[in-house]
Formats: structure tokens, sequence, C-alpha cells
């Protein structure tokens, strides 16, 4: 069964977990000093929020699933949706998880993530990090998904590329 999956960049993590939790009617389900996770059961949906590593407001979308065939059909609707590609990042460590994932960026330039996660992991991302810390997701623009990763700051500089 599918999840779907909204994470959000975030100026102030403290005053955004108290209006999430309110928001929700419940605590995260995984709560880290930069970083919180609300699974949701009604509607099922992953909603994330870190304080690091990228400018405030959407971050990316995605469907986080059960298995791994579940990931490849949806790896096959992605290839099938984008002329701008798909990236693989199998065995990716990123937001205190480790899973199987790929990327695409659809028409508008967001970042869609399919995922399935395998365990926690220790650290926000070790994988491919971008300059200010942040895990590397997809450009916006970008003729290869992944050749660089999502804006750092307020103004859209881009931060130093993580392929």
């Amino acid at each position: 069964m599918k999840r779907f999956h909204a994470h959000i960049s975030v100026n102030d993590l403290q005053e955004s977990v108290g209006f999430y939790t309110r928001l929700f009617g419940q605590e995260p389900s995984k709560r880290m000093e930069d970083y919180a996770k609300w699974m949701l059961e009604d509607p099922r949906v992953n909603f994330a929020i870190s304080s690091r590593g990228h400018r405030a407001g959407l971050n990316h979308f995605g469907f986080q699933v059960d298995g791994p065939e579940e990931l490849l059909e949806l790896k096959r609707l992605a290839e099938s949706a984008s002329s701008a590609g798909v990236l693989d990042q199998p065995g990716a460590a990123c937001c205190y998880a480790r899973s199987e994932k790929h990327w695409t960026i659809d028409p508008q330039g967001l970042a869609w993530e399919h995922f399935h996660t395998m365990s926690d992991a220790l650290e926000f991302g070790v994988d491919a990090p971008s300059e200010g810390g942040g895990c590397c997701i997809p450009l916006a623009g970008s003729e290869v998904p992944g050749a660089c990763c999502v804006p750092l700051d307020d103004r859209g500089t881009r931060g130093a590329c993580c392929g």
C-alpha cells in the first residue's frame, strides 16, 4: 500500500513541530534535532519537516511504498511520465532512514521521490549531502535528474553539485 509523502523545509523546527502536532492532533513518530516526521493513517501521509540544507518551503513530494514490487511499478510510471528521466539512489541514507529510492522532476520543476524504507539511520544524510547538510534532491531544470542539489538559500543560490 502506498503512502503519500510531503517534505517541507522550515526555518524554526521547534515552532513548526508545535504547529503540526496541534494541526495533526498527534506527536511526531520520529523527532530529531533537525527533523520531525508524522506517519498519519487518515489520510495515509508521511509528512516530514527539516531545518537543514534547504531554503524554507516545499522540499519535495513523493510516495512511500511497502515493498520492492511497488517501487518498481512506480519507477516504470515515473519513466513513462518524465522526459527528464529518473535518478536511481539505491541504498540511500537520508532523513534518518536507509531506503531504496528514485527521483524524477515534474514539468514545473518539483522533485518527486519514490522510496521503500529499509531501516532507520543514525545520521540525517550521508549518501550525497548538499553543501548545507541537506540530502541531495534533483535540481529543477536539470537535463538529467541529480545533476545538482536544490537551492540552499532564499535567493535561490544553488549549492555545490552532489552528483
